[in-house]
């Protein structure tokens, strides 16, 4: 049962991870696209690290759900922390460029 929940968890964490991805990507090729987009392509550049990072944890803890029930609850914690890092990250990259509309 520990391996279910863990499982459902990780991939949670994934699609929030490459949720941010997705809207970083959007932002950069719309900069791309724009004249005075510089700074936020410049902003963009600066956030992959992060986006990456928790990209490749939430991947890690969903490889971590084929192993025990120690690996299941450590996959638990890395999920968790990974998935809530990428949505405040999205959060506040998505406030920083909300357009009133």
């Amino acid at each position: 049962m520990i391996d279910l929940i863990a499982t459902i968890i990780a991939i949670a964490s994934v699609l929030a991870a490459l949720g941010h991805v997705g809207y970083l990507a959007l932002l950069n090729n719309a900069a791309g696209k724009r004249a005075g987009g510089a700074p936020v392509a410049q902003y963009v550049r600066s956030r992959w690290a992060l986006a990456g990072g928790a990209t490749a944890a939430s991947l890690f803890a969903w490889l971590l759900t084929s192993g025990n029930v120690v690996l299941d609850v450590l996959a638990i914690v890395i999920a968790v922390g990974s998935g809530a890092t990428s949505v405040k990250a999205l959060q506040s990259t998505q406030a920083k460029y909300r357009s009133g509309g």
